[in-house]
């Protein structure tokens, strides 16, 4: 009977399993350098793939209701390199209103993306697509033919990812901050609920007086908020705007979630669980170049190993985890 606890527990919390290969990744990196496992070399960690965890929330929100979003790259690309072009031409100087601006055009991107999905039913992948090449487009039209911003053009904005704010730095709290208000938004809010609803049963929620096109609209609104916000940090950290920043990045975001145990069919995922997605991707990313025999080409062959091994022990877990609630319902 323990026994079988244990392991109804264990596939009950994706969580606790993604918790227990993440600290095994520490300890085993740990071991062969303990370099990484430093305050530093975290919070560099941590700044370095910011941009990946806070957009993560926005397709976690996304991929729950069924859908997915490849265009949030060149939002970011967009989003980044008007604010640095502002920033080049001395349009604007203020730290805040770069990032009120880049948010705003993200939010722009979002919302005629959701659209073109919940109004027109195009599916996701070809709507996405399509819209991919026309930001990374725009982005490249707001460049003035692939001009960029250098780090001595950014002024004061650049300094805001060196800041800190009690010993943290300040990217790092918008990391905090971007996961303390999902946590909170959707898990004890109407809408968060909704959201979750609309992924599980899309008929079900519109027969409960859900509005299934408001909510896909949200939520493509809400990734390109966090698009906009990513844009905007990415510029920060890097010091620098370009047309094809973070060009085939949109793979380490959905890569997390789906690391994280969020379903591309929808329903099915958690904040924490695409928090610890990111980390473990932030952790590989980190880690193996510490490693003194380590290959840097073979990085992305051990991320898809990485993402195929945790797939198929959702789907095993999944099957399990139904199995025990039918014998539940049957006693």
């Amino acid at each position: 009977m323990e026994k079988k606890s244990l392991i109804k527990r264990l596939t009950g919390s994706r969580e606790a399993l993604l918790a227990v290969v993440l600290l095994v990744l520490f300890v085993l990196v740990t071991i062969v350098n303990p370099a990484f496992l430093t305050p530093k070399s975290l919070m560099d960690m941590l700044k370095n793939n910011a941009v990946t965890m806070v957009m993560a929330l926005g397709m976690l929100c996304v991929m729950l209701v069924g859908g997915i979003d490849i265009s949030i790259m060149s939002t970011l690309a967009l989003s980044g390199m008007s604010i640095g072009m502002l920033l080049k031409n001395d349009v604007i100087a203020s730290t805040p209103l770069a990032f009120l601006i880049a948010v705003a055009i993200g939010i722009v991107c979002g919302l005629a993306v959701g659209l073109v999905i919940s109004r027109a039913d195009v599916p996701p992948i070809i709507a996405t697509m399509g819209f991919m090449y026309v930001f990374r487009a725009m982005g490249y039209l707001v460049s003035n033919g692939g001009q960029w911003a250098g780090a001595a053009a950014l002024g004061n904005f650049k300094n805001f990812a060196t800041t800190k704010f009690l010993g943290i730095n300040c990217v790092i709290w918008v990391v905090i901050l971007c996961y303390a208000f999902f946590f909170w938004f959707m898990k004890w809010t109407r809408t968060g609920r909704m959201i979750y609803a609309v992924g599980s049963n899309p008929s079900a929620a519109q027969v409960s007086g859900i509005n299934v096109k408001n909510i896909k609209l949200l939520v493509y609104v809400i990734m390109g908020l966090l698009s906009g916000l990513g844009g905007a940090l990415q510029v920060s950290v890097y010091a620098s705007a370009m047309p094809d920043m973070q060009y085939g990045g949109e793979m380490d975001v959905i890569a997390a979630c789906v690391i994280g145990g969020v379903s591309m069919s929808g329903g099915r995922g958690s904040v924490l669980g695409a928090l610890l997605g990111s980390l473990i991707l932030a952790t590989i990313a980190k880690a193996l170049p510490l490693i003194p025999f380590f290959d840097q080409l073979w990085l992305n062959t051990i991320k898809g190993v990485i993402i195929l091994v945790v797939v198929v022990m959702n789907v095993v877990l999944q099957r399990v985890a139904d199995k025990n609630a039918l014998k539940g319902r049957e006693m």
